[in-house]
């Protein structure tokens, strides 16, 4: 199976020279997404919006790969304020709970703009049917 490349279509995917995803054979890589809402191209205050609209954007581009959200094995979570954390993860449980890849979360001193809260990767693998 060849490399495909998942766009969400912003241009500053073109600019920084990466994909939102990368599908190669059984596993999907998908690049770090923060919160933007991309229907209105706003990014909301608060750190339940933004991990919610991670997810939203993450489920979109596996599935345009040919993957799931069960098929997350891997994520990683970068936030800005430790405070955050537990807001963050009942965000996370409500999507991954039953899914419970390996995760990592990260406290970092910013992220590249500072409206950004939150940040997750995950990478995926397509489970034999």
């Amino acid at each position: 199976m060849s490399r495909r490349l998942i766009s969400t279509g912003s241009p500053f995917e073109k600019t920084a020279g990466y994909s939102r995803a990368v599908i190669d054979g059984d596993f999907a890589f998908v690049a770090g997404t923060t919160g933007y809402d991309y229907a209105t191209m706003s990014m909301p205050a608060d750190v339940t919006s933004q991990s919610r609209n991670c997810f939203k954007t993450i489920e979109a581009a596996l599935k345009e790969g040919g993957f799931e959200m069960a098929d997350i094995v891997r994520v990683t979570y970068y936030l800005t304020d430790a405070k955050d954390a537990d807001t963050h993860f009942a965000v996370c449980g409500e999507v991954l709970g039953e899914i419970r890849p390996a995760a990592t979360l990260l406290v970092v001193s910013a992220l590249y703009k500072p409206e950004m809260k939150v940040e997750i990767e995950v990478t995926a693998k397509r489970r034999g049917i």
